[in-house]
């Protein structure tokens, strides 16, 4: 799927819904959080830790990113650029 439609499909679930920044990190919060307790696996969560769970988890992280990237007025694409050089440079330093 394409940035793009990926932004698109955004915007016609929240429609005009935008978001502060506060309130942006506390939905990514949120998110993270269900990705930490996938991984802590204690047994009361076992029923509802399953692979189609932890892949929409890392899709809302996905959709979140774009949708938030452009309600902040940012190209979504030019942040995955700069994420990406940032990766790359990391990962020479190591």
């Amino acid at each position: 799927m394409e940035i793009k439609e990926i932004s698109k499909q955004a915007r016609e679930i929240w429609q005009d819904e935008k978001l502060s920044l506060g309130q942006m990190i506390v939905v990514i919060g949120k998110v993270f959080g269900d990705i930490c307790r996938w991984e802590r696996n204690y047994a009361k969560d076992s029923t509802t830790h399953t692979d189609d769970d932890l892949k929409k988890e890392l899709g809302n992280l996905i959709v979140c990113s774009v949708q938030f990237s452009e309600n902040l007025g940012y190209d979504p694409e030019d942040c995955i650029r700069l994420a990406l050089g940032s990766q790359e440079k990391i990962s020479k330093e190591r």
